[in-house]
């Protein structure tokens, strides 16, 4: 798969989260530098406070250099729930080159998620055309 394909399945997987009234619902994918997924997660999947890409991250073992994350969601850059936001884990997992569909609008932080992959060296692939995928299943927080 693509890049599309991949990010795709990410908004897909975003459905699956039990609604919330104080967080949006994402998905995540985790592919290796061979194409092959390793893992994947949606908000809220084993905890209210699991976050997509963090549930996805604790499905892996191991060092991620190398590896894609897909998210539906620009990565966090700052939450209340958890000590480390996503954009930290990810950073800290070794993987490094996001893509993700949605950019995070300001309605429970500010999303500054991008901006702290890109001061570490993490590449960035932003695919608008998914945006309305990933808004979706976060239409009754819009």
């Amino acid at each position: 798969m693509d890049d599309l394909g991949w990010l795709g399945l990410a908004c897909d997987l975003a459905a699956l989260c039990p609604p919330s009234r104080t967080a949006f619902s994402v998905g995540a994918v985790i592919v290796g530098a061979d194409g092959r997924e390793i893992a994947r997660g949606h908000s809220r999947e084993d905890d209210p406070h699991d976050h997509a890409e963090e549930a996805a991250l604790a499905k892996t073992a191991g060092d991620l250099t190398g590896a894609t994350v897909y998210s539906s969601l620009e990565p966090c850059g700052h939450r209340a729930s958890r000590p480390r936001p996503c954009a930290e884990l990810i950073i800290a997992s070794g993987a490094r080159r996001v893509v993700f569909a949605w950019r995070e609008p300001v309605l429970f932080a500010a999303g500054t998620g991008a901006e702290l992959l890109a001061a570490a060296g993490v590449e960035l692939v932003e695919l608008p055309e998914l945006a309305p995928r990933a808004r979706k299943p976060n239409a009754h927080l819009l």
